[in-house]
This record gives C-alpha cells, sequence and structure tokens, in this order.
C-alpha cells in the first residue's frame, strides 16, 4: 500500500526511525517513484501514521498489542506511552468474572518456592496458570474435589480447601519427594476410613509407585503406606472408598480403605479407562470393553480375583482408544440410562445405550460416525455434547446431542457442531504429568 508522508508531520513528534529514513541515514528500498518500501503491516500503520499527523489515537477496529509492538518498532515513545495505558486500564491484576481466587506458593521443603496457582472457575472446570518458572516451582497438575483442590508440584503436593466464611486456606503439604510425581488423585469424602468418616486422602504416583496419604480436617497428615503396580501408572483415580491404578500393560491395582487392602490384578492391555459411579469400566486392545463393580469389590472366592465383566465387544473388533460414560439423572420412572461413547483405533466414534431395565442383554449400539481417519485419542460424552480428539493433529469433532426426558435420542439425533484441529509445539521429552493435565470430560 502506498502512502504519502509529509516531512513536517512525522519530524514534529520524536520519531528516530521515520527522521532517519527521510534523512537518508538509513539505508532504505525505493520504488520508480522514489517512495521508501516498509515491510511492515499496512493496516497497523495506518493509526500509526494518523497519531503522527493528529497527535490523536483511534483505537476502533485496531488490535493494541499489535499496534504497541509496531510502535515500539518505530520508536514513537510518546504513542507508546499511551497504548500502555490502554493495556492496563483493559486489563486487570484482579482477573475477569471467572478469576476466584489466588494462591500463595507454599514453602518448598527443601527451597524456597516462586510459582503460584491462579483458580479460573469455568462451569466445573479448573485450568492451571504456570508462568515461567524452573522445574521445582511448576505447577504440574491440579485436581478438586468438592471444596477441596490439589496443586502438585515436581517433588510434593499442597491440600487447600475453600470455606464460605474464610476463602481458600493451605490445609497440608506433603513431605519433598525423591521422586517426580507424574500423577495425582484427591478423595474429600472418605466414608469409612482409617480415622473415621472426616478423612481426605491424596495420592501421587510416579513411575510404578503410588505413595497414598490420610489428612484429618485439622490439616494433620498421615502416611498410609506406598503401593507398587509393577508397571507405570498411566491413570490414578478414587471410586468412592477405592483408590485405583491403571496401567495401558493390562495392570489393575486397587486400595480399598476399609479392609487396607492393596491388590494387583491382570487384565487385558487397557488402551482407555473411565469410571460412572461406582463402575470402573475399562477399554482395551482386543475392542472389548469391561467393568468392574466397586462398590461391591466383587472378588472370586476361588482365587481372590477382581470379578471383571465384559460389557460389550466392538462390531469391528478395534481396540477402544478412548471411552467416556454418562449417567442420566435418576428418575422414579426409568432410574439411570447409561450412555457410553467410545473412540476407536481405526477412527470410529460409537454411543452404545443400556436401559436400567434390560441390564441382562447389555448395551446396544446407538449411533456410529466416522469423521476420523486416525486412531481416537479423546471422547467426552455430556448432557448436551459430544466431543472427540484423533491423533491428526489433534483434530476435534463435536456434535449438539439431542435428548428427550433426559434420554438420548435420534428425532432429530445429533447434529454436528464444529470441526478444527489444536496443534500443539510440545517438548521434545514431555513430562509424565502432560497427559494427565491436559485430559477432557473429567
Amino acid at each position: 500500500r502506498r502512502v504519502w508522508v509529509n516531512w513536517r508531520s512525522v519530524c514534529v513528534c520524536v520519531c528516530v526511525c521515520f527522521s532517519s529514513l527521510l534523512s537518508g541515514r538509513i539505508s532504505t528500498l525505493r520504488d520508480e517513484t522514489g517512495a521508501i518500501f516498509i515491510d511492515r503491516d499496512p493496516t497497523a500503520f495506518a493509526p500509526i501514521l494518523n497519531f503522527l499527523r493528529t497527535k490523536e489515537l483511534d483505537l476502533r477496529g485496531v488490535n493494541i498489542s499489535i499496534l504497541r509492538h509496531e510502535a515500539e518498532f518505530y520508536g514513537i515513545t510518546p504513542l507508546v506511552r499511551r497504548l500502555l495505558l490502554c493495556e492496563e486500564l483493559d486489563r486487570s491484576s484482579c482477573g475477569s468474572v471467572l478469576f476466584h481466587g489466588y494462591l500463595p506458593p507454599p514453602a518448598d521443603p527443601i527451597n524456597s518456592l516462586g510459582g503460584c496457582v491462579y483458580l479460573y472457575f469455568m462451569c466445573v472446570c479448573l485450568f492451571v496458570c504456570v508462568g515461567p518458572v524452573v522445574d521445582p516451582r511448576k505447577v504440574l497438575i491440579i485436581t478438586g474435589h468438592h471444596n477441596w483442590i490439589v496443586a502438585a508440584y515436581a517433588h510434593f503436593v499442597i491440600c487447600y480447601r475453600i470455606k464460605e466464611s474464610s476463602g481458600w486456606q493451605q490445609v497440608f503439604s506433603s513431605p519433598y519427594l525423591d521422586w517426580t510425581i507424574e500423577r495425582i488423585a484427591l478423595n474429600a469424602k472418605v466414608v469409612g476410613g482409617p480415622h473415621g468418616d472426616k478423612d481426605k486422602m491424596v495420592a501421587a504416583a510416579s513411575e510404578s509407585s503410588i505413595i497414598l496419604w490420610s489428612i484429618q480436617d485439622g490439616g494433620s497428615g498421615n502416611e498410609i503406606g506406598v503401593f507398587s503396580l509393577g508397571v507405570p501408572v498411566d491413570d490414578l483415580f478414587f471410586i468412592g472408598n477405592q483408590l485405583v491404578a491403571t496401567s495401558h500393560t493390562g495392570k489393575v491395582g486397587v486400595w480399598n480403605a476399609v479392609t487396607q487392602h492393596w491388590q494387583v490384578q491382570d487384565v487385558v492391555p487397557i488402551t482407555s479407562c473411565d469410571t460412572a459411579g461406582s463402575f470402573l469400566l475399562l477399554g482395551c486392545n482386543n475392542g472389548s470393553i469391561y467393568y468392574i463393580d466397586m462398590q461391591k469389590f466383587p472378588l472370586r472366592m476361588k482365587d481372590n480375583d477382581l470379578l471383571v465383566t465384559e460389557l460389550y465387544h466392538d462390531p469391528s473388533n478395534d481396540a477402544i482408544t478412548a471411552l467416556s460414560v454418562y449417567l442420566t439423572p435418576k428418575t422414579s420412572v426409568s432410574g439411570n440410562w447409561i450412555e457410553i461413547a467410545y473412540g476407536t483405533s481405526s477412527g470410529a466414534v460409537r454411543v452404545i445405550v443400556q436401559h436400567p431395565e434390560t441390564v441382562g442383554s447389555g448395551p446396544q449400539l446407538f449411533q456410529t460416525f466416522t469423521v476420523h481417519r486416525s486412531p481416537v485419542t479423546k471422547i467426552m460424552l455430556s448432557e448436551k455434547h459430544l466431543v472427540s480428539v484423533c491423533a491428526d493433529n489433534n483434530h476435534v469433532r463435536t456434535w449438539t446431542v439431542t435428548r428427550f426426558r433426559g434420554m438420548i435420542s435420534t428425532q432429530p439425533g445429533s447434529t454436528p457442531l464444529a470441526s478444527f484441529k489444536i496443534l500443539s509445539l510440545e517438548e521434545t521429552e514431555s513430562h509424565g504429568s502432560y497427559c494427565s493435565g491436559n485430559d477432557i470430560g473429567g
């Protein structure tokens, strides 16, 4: 874009860049008319030129951050100062309406820390905002349950609790651990625990080791024990009083708060898992979905093994690479419908449903979407939406779910909502907690 500039208009303002260009002190590239070529964004140049001419700033339809960057490039100090002030007016250190609290950095058992945790509440999601900090001070994972949250640093965990009367307070800090934390789990409502019903339980895992603490209301914590799964832990969570650890190699570890017993069970290699009420569902590489009823804690009498039951088998025999369960609200008429969305290694997305009155017959295939050409890596089924992500540069497909009286319906059926990719530039050797901190639908 060719712009005609008057010498006087740009030199009245102290602008070293333009003055040097027009006076010839900086080598320039000119066209046949003598116009100087400037390889910058012409859209941002227009308000800058208007400021040089009129000393007025028109910010309509302009990105302030980009404009300030351009003003800094040209060295127009008065404009930079004005834009900095405009940015300060638009930005608040107190955060937006989603900002819920600021938790100052705790004291590291070994060294003092500089990291901190910011809490943003959107629906029921917790987001971790981490500044440019070194590994020991970095918040790796954050998880919540009821009015408690746990933040995992590299070598210890911190528990916070919120009360209406006092706000957020730090309750428990674990001892310094020699190994780096990769998974954490929290149960803020333990029934029948070792110290009564008011216990909270926190677990942390690294590689194959799992350490479990019991925390009382006053904040004192006791180490329950250190357990080994024998293989690297991929998922760590609580189902009721049971702490559950799974590995893709085909191992399930269960610790029960009542029996105080740790048990490891061999199953088919696991490619995905999810929970629904007291049920643990396992998606496996043989195309089957298995379940374990953790409330009954069923053990076969002959060998004391966990009772693992096949719930459904994929019609194409593809590995179940992603799994999400949605329980419809319970009604006196029909009880809970169980809805399961799963993704496969071939890229198929399927929804299966089971009515409480037809438990004996197993779930029925309800919908199939063949919109991915790479293995599905994540999936989430909720009351209103179905979201799937595949391995092709995090290709995301979303649908709106149609329901009738709370139950999923095919009239008019799920409607495609969006299709996009989420490109991520990951570290060459990302930390083990990366997958845990980037899960969806939990």
